[in-house]
């Protein structure tokens, strides 16, 4: 990756922004689930996997707010030293956000909006996106304006749950995932916003995050449609509630 040596960005405001984004992130993703919980399409009869998953990227989200505010009012040692805990946190998010999506899909329980083969490769994708940019964050974290924007990047595509929850999805379909998809891009925008603004120029971990978010919805759509995933998804439902539902049609309506 290119340095940004040449760029001069205002560290104090950079930390202001960075808290206030880590703020909006968390404002969203907790108003996509109070909605869910508002239109009751959840309960808190789930089984325990469905908790655990809840529990585990709520308290990322958490975690992630509580490092930018770290950062926001001056305690970047402390930031810093509790930061590997973010590493074996990020670790279980990918195994476990890829399980909770292979059993609701088995349990036929995939949103009406989205088809079903689509819904298995968008989720697992989405969550080994975040594992792909979290890993560049934490290596350019001695490069604290990449490590920050990096990091932002990753939690962004964090919030597509969200945006599907907020949405009115069935009136988008066949588009719920690019509308999903636009609400996430709008913070990475909203942070290159701030540094033309700031700085009169646009970091380039901004590019670097908005083009892999981009490449990974596009690589939605192409595996999606692939004769290798309607294979692996065939033998991933067989004999389950999940494969009386064809895997490239809408689920009916509950």
């Amino acid at each position: 990756m290119a340095t940004s040596a040449s760029v001069r960005f205002d560290i104090a405001g950079d930390r202001r922004f960075f808290f206030f984004l880590a703020v909006a992130m968390t404002v969203t993703l907790i108003a996509g689930f109070v909605m869910q919980f508002a239109m009751v399409r959840s309960t808190f009869a789930a089984p325990l996997i469905i908790h655990a998953h809840a529990f585990v990227f709520f308290g990322w989200t958490f975690f992630y707010l509580l490092q930018n505010t770290l950062v926001f009012t001056g305690n970047v040692a402390l930031h810093r030293r509790i930061g590997w805990i973010g590493v074996g946190w990020a670790s279980v998010m990918v195994v476990l956000g890829i399980t909770v999506t292979l059993r609701l899909v088995r349990e036929g329980r995939v949103p009406p909006f989205f088809r079903p083969l689509y819904f298995v490769v968008m989720d697992s994708l989405t969550v080994l996106c975040f594992a792909g940019l979290f890993a560049a964050g934490l290596a350019m974290r001695r490069q604290s304006d990449w490590h920050r924007r990096l990091m932002a990047c990753a939690m962004a595509g964090l919030t597509a749950p969200a945006f599907g929850r907020l949405l009115p999805g069935p009136l988008l379909i066949p588009w719920a995932a690019w509308a999903v998809f636009a609400g996430v891009m709008l913070f990475p925008l909203a942070g290159a916003i701030h540094d033309q603004r700031s700085a009169g120029r646009v970091h380039p971990a901004w590019w670097w995050g908005m083009g892999v978010l981009l490449a990974n919805q596009l690589l939605m759509e192409v595996a999606a449609t692939s004769a290798m995933a309607l294979s692996l998804y065939g033998a991933l439902v067989e004999g389950t509630v999940g494969a009386q539902i064809p895997p490239l049609a809408y689920p009916p309506f509950p």
